[in-house]
């Protein structure tokens, strides 16, 4: 009898440490991002009133400028960002270790229901997503968004490498062959929707079995990590609309190319949780796709800097122009900001002591 005692303590004690099952929500649960054809972009049918004439606000701002001296020691020794395919074996391990340390983390209490320091993003981006999706202000925020998310990884996670990013156009109509997902010590695999048309919980790579507890859309319903790949919408994230997007001269126009064009069409083609417009930062592939996003800005920045970093147009959610003084707030996880503190990756402002200071390997 006292061996039957101790078997079944036993088997409820194993039990007990089973991961639990989270809910596997159907697709339809997800609200998707807003997407338009490449040729609708090429026609300028994002843009009611057509293309703009103008890259300016402040016409003094577009100045010549005199290099200040925190962008000439920015430039002189920047952070890199090294794409995925450049970027080392050990190097790729401490970036999704990192992010796993977060999820580790409890939260700080500022963004509930979040469950973790990770979960604090997700609820921000979810928080602010009527202000920063659908208007002009979507690139520049998460351009911050994105820095601050490294900054955390470093201060709180011990993340001491360079950062990376991803070059989807190398990937377009391929995402699921790419190794950040075939490769199980990463983010784990990338599979087609089911015969309803739903996603798979994620059960392999570093984030399996992971319980999504923000979203769907503004609810928050513990659900688990799904994907489900449609490579025909992945197959948009390719250079030609990407030069589409970056051959508009204004920046608003460039913006709602950018966001409706390749930004939807990656996260609707990685599709369930990614394809949640309010919670997608819940899947970690998000911060992936979005340094593809930001280098997309930087490129059609490289092309004129002297003006594309020192102007901006376009309104806010609420109607306001965007200009240079206008701030952008991550809740607080790091300072308000300036727009033209961050419009250059190379302004090397001093921001909670790190200066802004960034490029990307090409």
């Amino acid at each position: 009898m006292r061996s039957l005692v101790l078997l079944l303590a036993a088997s409820v004690a194993s039990a007990s440490l089973l991961p639990s099952i989270s809910l596997n929500l159907p697709s339809s649960a997800f609200p998707k991002f807003h997407t338009i054809s490449q040729a609708d972009a090429e026609a300028g049918n994002d843009l009611p009133e057509g293309f703009s004439n103008s890259t300016r606000v402040n016409a003094l701002e577009a100045a010549a400028t005199v290099q200040t001296a925190a962008e000439a020691a920015c430039s002189a020794s920047p952070n890199v960002r090294f794409e995925w395919r450049q970027y080392s074996a050990s190097d790729r391990l401490a970036f999704i270790a990192a992010i796993k340390c977060l999820m580790n983390k409890p939260p700080s209490g500022n963004f509930p229901p979040a469950t973790s320091r990770y979960e604090d993003f997700v609820r921000l981006h979810q928080m602010d997503m009527p202000n920063v999706h659908g208007n002009p202000k979507f690139l520049i925020w998460h351009r911050y968004y994105l820095w601050t998310f490294e900054q955390v990884l470093r201060t709180e996670c011990g993340f001491d490498r360079a950062m990376v990013w991803w070059d989807e156009t190398l990937d377009a109509g391929k995402f699921a062959q790419s190794d950040m997902f075939t490769n199980t010590a990463y983010f784990g695999h990338l599979p087609p929707p089911d015969a309803n048309g739903n996603g798979y919980c994620i059960e392999s790579g570093a984030f399996a079995g992971l319980t999504c507890h923000i979203g769907p859309g503004s609810s928050n319903t513990p659900h688990c990590l799904a994907r489900a790949v449609d490579e025909s919408l992945t197959a948009q994230c390719n250079t030609g609309f990407v030069n589409t997007c970056n051959s508009r001269t204004s920046y608003s126009d460039m913006e709602s190319c950018s966001e409706y064009g390749p930004h939807a069409y990656g996260h609707d083609g990685i599709g369930a949780v990614m394809s949640d417009v309010s919670a997608s930062p819940s899947d970690p592939v998000f911060w992936m796709h979005h340094t593809f996003v930001d280098h997309g800005f930087r490129i059609w920045q490289n092309a004129d800097v002297a003006d594309r970093t020192t102007t901006i147009n376009g309104n806010d959610h609420n109607g306001n122009p965007l200009t240079m003084d206008t701030m952008v707030s991550v809740g607080g996880i790091r300072p308000d900001v300036r727009i033209g503190d961050i419009m250059n990756t190379l302004s090397g402002v001093s921001i909670g002591g790190v200066p802004f200071c960034y490029r990307y390997t090409y």
